[in-house]
């Protein structure tokens, strides 16, 4: 077994981009607390206001699309070939790093729902039952298709019902397939993201947002760029002029993400992972000097899967907290924006230390298994 590569400081930091905008998002929403009718709304150019507040959706792609990367990746580096995978291995490490998080969640945001906090307690087709069982099924954006938008708290789930299904059976394909047809299928899969959300009723927008098979493809863009970083290395000048046309493509669509759709054929979330998957081999090459002043960034990207899980329950406070002390009025909600933010890093920082030690407690063998990747997961 081939021992993990060290951290890389770029794709930690790309993590990072990508969940600072969900968190944002969450908190900005129009019936949270957001911030263009604020004080600063008026200083600040719409299209930036936008960029930070509206992109949570497009950041959770940049998640899929990275998660195929390092799990590719880490399969290439433990085992040597997709179609030598091993199973058990593969299957125990997902279930060693996803579970005991989901279930100490799970717990809690059961708890609340049984309080019936606004924000935990489900809505009238939806039951605790439900919602909890269909997150340990993983079936948790079908769940929500089938019975309208989950409580807040609990929505989060979607993505990750996605991300297990597919490797479900991503390694069983590995093994079944010859090479040269997985990766076709796999290329199919990839470009095939946007006619796949065409198929689903715009009409059902819950489900139009969270069908499994877009997800998969984008899972599929960064399962493909795994295996070109496998075979070609760029040299330095090479690898800053990907990272940086990567960027580009990112930003564009990010920031004018409505002249894409109505200039570049609707090509938004392809020009998404394609700059997510050009950065990604970029960094996997050649990867950046750490910088002091991105440090929080990174810090955050190595704490995405415990940011993603809990930072609703500081976002749903803040803005309980918000109204409470200010009422209605949505002068002052910027000011929320980065004590929000570090809370969520706070609290996110002590799961993940309380879920090691609770590792090392059960095996010390397990507890490398409970964490990332050293590449990132």
């Amino acid at each position: 077994m081939t021992p993990s590569s060290p951290r890389n400081f770029g794709i930690d930091c790309l993590r990072g981009v990508a969940i600072l905008l969900v968190v944002i998002h969450h908190l900005a929403l129009p019936f949270r607390l957001p911030l263009r009718p604020s004080l600063i709304g008026p200083w600040v150019p719409k299209r930036l206001i936008d960029f930070v507040s509206f992109n949570g959706y497009e950041a959770v792609f940049m998640f899929f699309v990275i998660s195929g990367f390092l799990i590719t990746t880490r399969i290439l580096e433990r085992d040597g070939d997709l179609r030598r995978v091993d199973l058990r291995g593969f299957y125990k490490a997902r279930a060693t790093r996803i579970l005991p998080l989901l279930l100490v969640v799970l717990s809690a945001l059961t708890l609340l729902a049984l309080c019936g906090v606004p924000g935990f307690a489900p809505g009238d087709k939806q039951s605790i039952l439900g919602l909890v069982g269909s997150a340990l099924t993983f079936t948790f954006n079908w769940y929500e298709g089938q019975t309208g938008w989950a409580p807040a708290a609990w929505d989060v789930l979607w993505s990750l019902s996605i991300e297990e299904v597919f490797y479900l059976g991503f390694p069983l394909l590995c093994l079944a397939l010859p090479r040269r047809f997985l990766v076709i299928g796999l290329a199919v899969l990839a470009l095939s993201l946007m006619p796949l959300r065409a198929l689903v009723p715009i009409s059902n927008e819950v489900w139009w947002e969270k069908a499994y098979l877009p997800g998969m493809s984008a899972i599929a863009w960064g399962v493909l760029a795994a295996l070109a970083a496998q075979r070609w290395q760029p040299g330095p000048r090479d690898a800053r002029a990907l990272a940086l046309f990567g960027g580009f493509c990112v930003l564009l669509v990010l920031g004018w993400g409505e002249l894409v759709h109505r200039h570049l054929l609707k090509s938004g979330m392809y020009g998404l992972c394609l700059g997510t998957c050009l950065m990604l081999i970029a960094f996997r090459a050649r990867p950046p000097r750490i910088t002091g002043g991105l440090q929080w960034l990174a810090h955050m990207g190595r704490l995405s899967y415990e940011l993603y899980l809990t930072h609703m329950f500081i976002v749903l406070a803040t803005v309980e907290g918000h109204r409470a002390l200010l009422g209605k009025p949505q002068d002052w909600t910027f000011v929320v924006y980065v004590p929000a933010v570090a809370l969520c890093v706070v609290l996110a920082t002590l799961v993940e230390r309380g879920m090691a030690r609770a590792a090392i407690g059960r095996s010390p063998s397990r507890a490398t298994l409970s964490r990332p990747a050293a590449a990132g997961e």
